[in-house]
């Protein structure tokens, strides 16, 4: 049995000795496995092999550590920590470029700008109760994407509908609507 095998089985067993045996034993290679891990990224990364380590380390010997049946094992599980961590500090540096990290502002209603015409947004309005009368569906849906804004799948999906069935309603509301507003002109 080798040495880091040994060290393990101690530390499974409860030995509070055998993290601090561990680490010496193992700290090489998880440094060259980082290393490695670390080659595929791109040039200026901000996270450094021996910061890898250090974090892959705290989560293997954290309060949430698996047991590990071998060395092989335990190497394994420190490949995956340090691919966990790579993904995370990626995808957090992502967020950060699509704006994660932005200043929220409380909409107000005085802020919107209303981007139809007030002559067009009225006659829509008169002509939307009729609309109602005669297809409620219909006229939900109008009220949805032109007043609200709701792209197509998401006024569908808050009327219960296909998305297909609400792009025919969305289709012919658009023409009643059309041709309600000129024969008023």
């Amino acid at each position: 049995m080798n040495e880091v095998t040994r060290v393990l089985e101690a530390f499974q067993k409860g030995d509070p000795q055998a993290a601090e045996e561990l680490l010496p034993l193992v700290y090489q290679e998880l440094r060259r496995l980082a290393a490695c891990k670390m080659a595929g990224e791109a040039p200026g990364h901000t996270l450094q092999p021996t910061a890898l380590v250090h974090e892959a380390w705290l989560r293997l010997v954290g309060p949430a550590q698996q047991g590990w049946a071998n060395r092989a094992h335990f190497f394994g599980a420190a490949a995956e920590a340090m691919r966990r961590i790579l993904v995370e500090h990626a995808r957090r540096k992502l967020s950060l470029k699509r704006g994660a990290n932005s200043q929220r502002v409380e909409l107000d209603e005085s802020m919107l700008i209303l981007t139809a015409p007030p002559d067009e947004l009225l006659a829509v309005h008169e002509a939307l109760d009729e609309l109602a009368r005669q297809d409620p569906t219909a006229a939900e849906l109008v009220k949805l994407r032109y007043f609200v804004g709701m792209t197509m799948e998401e006024a569908s999906s808050a009327l219960g509908l296909a998305k297909r069935t609400a792009e025919g309603v969305w289709t012919y509301a658009r023409v009643w609507l059309h041709r309600a507003i000129r024969s008023r002109a």
